[in-house]
C-alpha cells in the first residue's frame, strides 16, 4: 500500500493510477472486514468534522459509520450552524477546524472551498461534492464495477447518460483519463463540457489505452458495460428544470434505451438520490405542473441489471478506506 498519510482527498486528479487502485483494494479488504465482524478501530482518539453546505444522505451516512467503525468521532456542521463565510473568513474557519480535528469533509458548492480548506488548516480535506466534482462517490463506483464486471475496469466502456457536464460526469472523465477506460457522454450538444476540457482529460486517457467521447446520438450506448445517469437538475437548479425536462427528455434511461447496448452483461449505476417514479413530493409537484423528470425508468431501475444499491453501500467502504489510509 503506497503511503497516502496526510494526504487530502480533494479529486481523482490528485492521485496516480497506482494510488487509486490501492485505495479500491483497500475498500474491498475492509468492505470483508466488515461483513465478517472483523474490523479494526485504527482511527481511535481522531476526530474528524463534516461540513454541509448541501444538505445529503448517503454522504452524510457514509462518513459518519465510516469514522465510527475506524474509532473515530464526528462533529456534523450544515450551515445553519456554522459561522464558516459568514461571521468568519474560510481562511479563519479552516485554521480554527484544524486546530481541534484530525481531518475535514467539506460538501458544498464551489472547488475553491475544499482546496481552501485544504490549503490553511493543515489536516487531511476530503470532498464530499462540489459542483465540479465527486470523488468520493467515483471511487465507489469503481468499487461498484471492480465487483459487478466479469472484466477489468480498463476494458470497459462507461456510457453517462443526461447532463454530461455535470459534477459526476466530470468525476467520471478524470477517473478515465486515470485508469484507460472508455468514457462516453450521451446527451445534448447544449449540455456537453468544455471543448478544451474534454480534449486534455481525452489525451491522458489515451495514454492509458482509453478516450472520452461526447455524442448525441443514443445509438453509442452499443457495447456499453456501464449506463449511468444522474438527475436533471441538482441542488440550485431548480430554476432551470423546465428547460432540462425539455431537453433531456429524450435521453431518459428506460427500456427502448438500453435495448440499443446490444448484450447482457451490462450494469446500471446512479450516484443517487434518482427520480424513477411518481413516489417523491418533487416528482409529484413537477407532474402536476406537467412535467416528468424522470431520469430513468422504474423498469430499468428495479431491473437485475441495477446496483444502485451496492454503489450506495460503497461509498462506505471507499469512504473508510480514505479515512484509513490518510490518517492512520
Amino acid at each position: 500500500m503506497i503511503n497516502l498519510k496526510g494526504r487530502s482527498f480533494l479529486t481523482l486528479s490528485d492521485f496516480e493510477k497506482e494510488e487509486i487502485k490501492d485505495l479500491l483494494e483497500l475498500s474491498h479488504k475492509l468492505k470483508d472486514k466488515k461483513k465478517a465482524g472483523k474490523g479494526k478501530r485504527k482511527l481511535k482518539g481522531k476526530n474528524i468534522v463534516l461540513l454541509f453546505d448541501k444538505a445529503s444522505t448517503r454522504t452524510r451516512c457514509a462518513f459518519e459509520v465510516a469514522a465510527y467503525d475506524l474509532g473515530a468521532s464526528v462533529t456534523y456542521l450544515d450551515k445553519a450552524g456554522s459561522q464558516m463565510g459568514k461571521k468568519e473568513s474560510l481562511e479563519d474557519t479552516a485554521n480554527v477546524l484544524g486546530r481541534f480535528y484530525d481531518a475535514i469533509e467539506y460538501r458544498g458548492y464551489e472547488q475553491e472551498v475544499v482546496e481552501l480548506l485544504a490549503r490553511h488548516s493543515g489536516v487531511p480535506v476530503y470532498n464530499g461534492l462540489t459542483d465540479v466534482d465527486h470523488p468520493t462517490q467515483i471511487l465507489a463506483d469503481l468499487m461498484t464495477m471492480e465487483e459487478c464486471l466479469l472484466k477489468p475496469v480498463d476494458k470497459c466502456k462507461v456510457v453517462f447518460v443526461g447532463d454530461t457536464r455535470n459534477n459526476m460526469s466530470l468525476a467520471w472523465m478524470i477517473a478515465a483519463s486515470k485508469l484507460g477506460f472508455d468514457y462516453v457522454g450521451l446527451g445534448p450538444k447544449a449540455l456537453h463540457p468544455d471543448k478544451d476540457l474534454v480534449s486534455k482529460l481525452d489525451e491522458l486517457a489515451k495514454l492509458e489505452g482509453g478516450s472520452i467521447t461526447f455524442e448525441e446520438s443514443s445509438d453509442n450506448v452499443s457495447g456499453a458495460d456501464v449506463i449511468y445517469t444522474d438527475v436533471w437538475a441538482s441542488m440550485g437548479e431548480e430554476d432551470q428544470l423546465e428547460q432540462r425536462v425539455k431537453l433531456l427528455s429524450p435521453y431518459r434511461v428506460d427500456l427502448s434505451l438500453v435495448e440499443k447496448i446490444g448484450g447482457a452483461a451490462y450494469i446500471f449505476m446512479h450516484c443517487l438520490p434518482a427520480f424513477h417514479d411518481f413516489e417523491t413530493t418533487n416528482a409529484k409537484a413537477a407532474q402536476k405542473r406537467g412535467l416528468d423528470i424522470r431520469e430513468v425508468t422504474d423498469e430499468v431501475f428495479r431491473s437485475s441489471h441495477s446496483v444502485v444499491f451496492e454503489q450506495a453501500e460503497n461509498r462506505m467502504h471507499t469512504i473508510k478506506a480514505v479515512l484509513a489510509a490518510t490518517l492512520s
